[in-house]
């Protein structure tokens, strides 16, 4: 990437990183996954359990296969055979959450919606820590432009990745459909936080997830 032009991005992380330290959240900027990686590893301990949300950046940032190397108590929801329901309730007691979010603000808000509610319900309550791994593409100015985020990039994205035959998969924005197999049934805006440093935010100077 053009430096002038990161140059810009990185300023927009800090300062979007600001906003969730004063919304007391904990929350550290990268330039890369790999750098984002090392960041995560110290923020858990051997043989911490480990659930995880729906997420093509923890894919993509390598979160997954780090977590499969052996190091954790890892429910791996992706596996044969997952029991994909009781991983959802087991993360309720787990010690560590892994998740992305569909988008932040540079007022220090995510900006989360969901299909089942098992990653927004583990966001909320649950879980004693919960990372938040993210790109710099998500970072958007305010709870409006979250919206229209997700209405014209996650959730057609989302949709299309998942299979389901809605409205947005054909047209690429949302219709606000009544489809059975709808994607965007709760949304959670997650602000201050009255646990200080249970959200952890980590931001990456690279492209990641819808």
């Amino acid at each position: 990437m053009d430096k002038n032009k990161y140059d810009v991005i990185r300023l927009k992380m800090e300062r979007t990183a600001e906003a969730l330290r004063d919304n007391n959240m904990y929350c550290e900027c990268v330039d890369s996954a790999e750098e984002a990686l090392d960041v995560i590893e110290s923020l858990m301990n051997d043989g911490d359990t480990v659930t995880v949300g729906g997420s093509m950046t923890l894919f993509e940032a390598g979160v997954i296969d780090m977590l499969r190397g052996g190091r954790y108590n890892f429910l791996d929801r992706y596996t044969k055979n997952a029991d994909v329901q009781g991983i959802y309730e087991a993360a309720f007691t787990s010690d560590v959450y892994l998740m992305s979010s569909n988008a932040i603000t540079e007022k220090g808000e995510l900006y989360n919606v969901d299909g089942n509610g098992n990653r927004v319900a583990s966001l909320i309550w649950g879980p004693k820590s919960v990372i938040v791994v993210a790109g710099y593409n998500k970072i958007v100015k305010d709870i409006e432009e979250a919206k229209v985020r997700v209405q014209e990039i996650a959730a057609p994205a989302n949709a299309t990745r998942l299979g389901c035959e809605t409205p947005c998969t054909k047209t690429g924005h949302c219709m606000n459909c009544s489809s059975p197999q709808r994607i965007c049934a709760t949304t959670v805006i997650t602000g201050r936080q009255r646990v200080q440093n249970r959200i952890k935010v980590i931001l990456i100077g690279e492209e990641l997830g819808y």
